[in-house]
C-alpha cells in the first residue's frame, strides 16, 4: 500500500496542502509546532476515520473556519483509492456538525466498515504512556490491532460497549429509586457474556500471535538478553462470565457501574523477573513500546498480504544513538512499507539517512505552507 497524493484544507493548523509522495520514505520538517505533527494525524484520519491525537472532529477544524476535508489517493496493487473526509461545524459552534466519508465515491454505512482497509501504525512520543498510564490504555491499544485484523471482533467490541453503558445506566437507576431489578438486569447481562466471551477468547488467541514477533524485535533493537514477556490478564481464566456478574450486583449497585467484565482486563509488560513499569529503565520502556509498534506492522502484514504506513513522530528526540541505528535497520531492511518521518532537526534526519544508506524525499513546513 502506497498513499501517492494528500490534499488538505482547513485540518487543523494547516490552511491548504497538496502533496505528492513518490517514494517510500519521506521526511517532514520543520520547527516545533509548525504543524508537522498533522499531517500525519491526517494520515492517521484517513485510515481510522478519527484523529490520533484529538478527541472531537470539532477540534480538526482549523480555528474560525466551517469545515474540514483530507482526501488521500491510496495505490493497492495496481489500482488508486479515493478516500476523501470532510466534517462541517455545527451552526452553534458547539461542537461537530455533519460529518461524511467516501471511498471511491461511495459514503460508508457504517464508519466501522473502514476500519482495517487501509493500516497505519503511529509510532509517537506519548506511546510510552502504554506503559505508565492506566489499563484503559493497553486495552485500546491491542484492540485497536484486532480490530483491523477482525471486523467480527470490532462489531463484537462495539456492542459490548452500548449494552455496558446501558447497564450502567441502568445501576444508576435502581441506585436512585432503591428499587433494583434484577431481571431487567438479566438481560444485560445475557447480552455481555455474549460478546464479552467472544472478545476474551480472540484476545487470548491473538497474545499468542502477536508475542514471537514483540520478542524478536526488542531483541533486535536493544541486544538484551534479558526476557521480555506480555501477559493478557483477565478475571475470566478464573471464572465464568455469568458467575462473574452475578456475584459482583451488589457490589455494582453500590458503585453504580459494572465492575466484572473485559473491560476491566489487562496487559501486563515484564522485563526480565520484574514489572515493566516499576522496574525498566526510560530507554527500555521506549524499547518495549517501539517493538510493539513493529510487531503490529508485521501482524498486520501478514494478515492482509501488504505492509502498513508507518508514522514516525518526533521519535529521534526521544532515544538514543544505537537505538535509533537499530530502528533504521529495521526500516532499510523494509520491514515497514511506506514510511514518514518528522522531525524538528533536517540535519540531523539527513545524516542518520544519509548513515544507514536509504533515500527520502524531503518536505519542509514553515508558516507560509509545505513545501
Amino acid at each position: 500500500m502506497h498513499l501517492e497524493k494528500l490534499q488538505l484544507l482547513n485540518y487543523k493548523s494547516h490552511f491548504e496542502v497538496n502533496l505528492e509522495f513518490p517514494t517510500r520514505i519521506n521526511v517532514i520538517v520543520g520547527r516545533n509546532g509548525s504543524g508537522k505533527t498533522n499531517l500525519l494525524d491526517s494520515i492517521y484520519y484517513l485510515a481510522f476515520t478519527k484523529s490520533a491525537f484529538s478527541s472531537s472532529d470539532l477540534h480538526i477544524i482549523r480555528q474560525q473556519e466551517p469545515f474540514f476535508m483530507a482526501k488521500g489517493y491510496f495505490r493497492m496493487e495496481d489500482r488508486v483509492h479515493e478516500l476523501v473526509s470532510s466534517v462541517q461545524a455545527s451552526p452553534s459552534g458547539r461542537g461537530a456538525g455533519k460529518k461524511t466519508f467516501r471511498e471511491d465515491q461511495l459514503d460508508y454505512g457504517k464508519l466501522s466498515e473502514h476500519i482495517g482497509k487501509y493500516p497505519v501504525v503511529l509510532i509517537a512520543p506519548d506511546d510510552v504512556d502504554l506503559v505508565k498510564e492506566s489499563s484503559e490504555a493497553r486495552r485500546k491499544f491491542f484492540d485497536g490491532i484486532i480490530s483491523q485484523l477482525d471486523r467480527g471482533y470490532l462489531d463484537s467490541l462495539l456492542r459490548y460497549n452500548h449494552t455496558l453503558k446501558q447497564r450502567n445506566s441502568l445501576l444508576r437507576m435502581f441506585q436512585e429509586s432503591g428499587n433494583p431489578d434484577w431481571v431487567a438486569l438479566d438481560v444485560y447481562d445475557r447480552e455481555l457474556i455474549r460478546f464479552g466471551e467472544q472478545i476474551f477468547r480472540r484476545r487470548l488467541d491473538f497474545v499468542g500471535e502477536f508475542l514471537p514477533e514483540f520478542r524478536r524485535f526488542y531483541k533486535f533493537i536493544v541486544e538484551e538478553r534479558e526476557a521480555t514477556d506480555l501477559t493478557y490478564m483477565s478475571a475470566l481464566t478464573e471464572t465464568s462470565y455469568e458467575e462473574g456478574l452475578r456475584k459482583s450486583r451488589s457490589k455494582d449497585l453500590a458503585l453504580q457501574r459494572t465492575s466484572f467484565g473485559i473491560h476491566r482486563d489487562d496487559f501486563h509488560f515484564t522485563l526480565g523477573d520484574g514489572d515493566l513499569k516499576r522496574l525498566g529503565s526510560q530507554g527500555q520502556q521506549k524499547s518495549f513500546v517501539i517493538a510493539l509498534k513493529l510487531a503490529q506492522t508485521e501482524i498486520l502484514e501478514r494478515a492482509k498480504g501488504f505492509k502498513p504506513i508507518l508514522l514516525l513522530d518526533d521519535i529521534f528526540d526521544k532515544l538514543d544513538d544505537y537505538r535509533i541505528s537499530r530502528l533504521l535497520e529495521v526500516i532499510r531492511d523494509g520491514a515497514p512499507g511506506q514510511i514518514f518521518i518528522t522531525d524538528a532537526r533536517p540535519d540531523r534526519t539527513t545524516t542518520l539517512l544519509q548513515t544507514t544508506g536509504l533515500e527520502a524525499s524531503l518536505f519542509q513546513v514553515t508558516e507560509s505552507g509545505v513545501k
